[in-house]
């Protein structure tokens, strides 16, 4: 009998060849049955996808267009979905608002693939976020950059802390689904080296800090997957050229003010499915 692995490695392999191939020539003899590919989701907003049309889950503000359903279609796979907006490790083994269950509790032995985001609320990047806003050009406020190193960056200090946090969460998926891949997809690209004042109210200064620690995020996101023997996507790649200093039809990524039905600082549908495509590609591979 084939393990769980092979095969998850099998219907992977399967539907992405379907995707590419299409169907079998004439006359070919069947491929036997597989059964649907377990597929997990958990996370935060980044992979809830607040506001995008249509939300299937309104207490977690989660969409039927977020990437995890992406990959699911892609991937024909069962999908259990629970990332839910807001979202800490913490919410992980507890019940986020003191209701909603435990993430941890959708995993079982049989599931084939997980994936999640995770640490954008840990480390409070929104309000780090909201903090780098100006609406007058320089010198008329104050830099959040400037401020952050006066102070010691502690938001710099709280990632580097939060990284063994990371890595046992990832031990603890994987003891829950012992047979699963597990891919983690780190934060985008928001905004571009240098910025776009006034489109975004950022300084270029704060918009570089900003996404300097976006980038040290997904450098511990990255550095703890591959320990712990997950696969790390790269979504800040895939989102460069489509941060929310492109033009509106470009965006993966929406701003301050969205221009599509999508939260503030959050992928838009378009966002969620150029991810989604990267992750099911990358699953399959893996």
């Amino acid at each position: 009998m084939r393990t769980t692995r092979s095969r998850t490695a099998a219907a992977l392999a399967a539907a992405l060849s379907a995707c590419v191939l299409g169907t079998a020539p004439a006359g070919a003899a069947p491929a036997p049955a597989e059964e649907p590919l377990e597929y997990v989701a958990i996370g935060d907003s980044f992979a809830a996808g607040p506001l995008i049309p249509d939300q299937s889950q309104w207490s977690c503000l989660r969409s039927a267009r977020n990437y995890p359903a992406v990959v699911a279609d892609a991937l024909d796979a069962r999908l259990t979905d629970v990332s839910c907006s807001g979202a800490k490790v913490s919410d992980f083994a507890g019940r986020q608002f003191g209701l909603l269950p435990p993430q941890y509790e959708a995993l079982k032995p049989s599931t084939d693939l997980v994936t999640l985001t995770i640490g954008g609320n840990d480390v409070s990047l929104v309000a780090t976020a909201l903090g780098c806003v100006n609406l007058l050009p320089e010198p008329a406020g104050l830099s959040c950059a400037d401020t952050a190193a006066a102070k010691g960056d502690p938001t710099a200090k709280a990632i580097e802390a939060w990284s063994a946090t990371f890595g046992r969460a990832l031990d603890e998926v994987q003891r829950r689904a012992p047979h699963a891949r597990i891919v983690v997809a780190g934060y985008a690209t928001y905004i571009r080296e240098d910025g776009c004042w006034p489109t975004q109210p950022i300084w270029g200064k704060d918009g570089n800090y900003l996404q300097a620690r976006v980038n040290q995020l997904n450098g511990v996101l990255k550095e703890q997957s591959r320990s712990h023997g997950a696969t790390y996507i790269d979504t800040a790649a895939v989102s460069a050229g489509h941060d929310t200093c492109a033009a509106p039809s470009e965006r993966y990524i929406e701003g301050l003010v969205p221009t599509s039905v999508a939260a503030p600082l959050h992928p838009n549908a378009r966002g969620m499915a150029a991810f989604g495509q990267a992750i099911a590609g990358a699953a399959a591979r893996s």
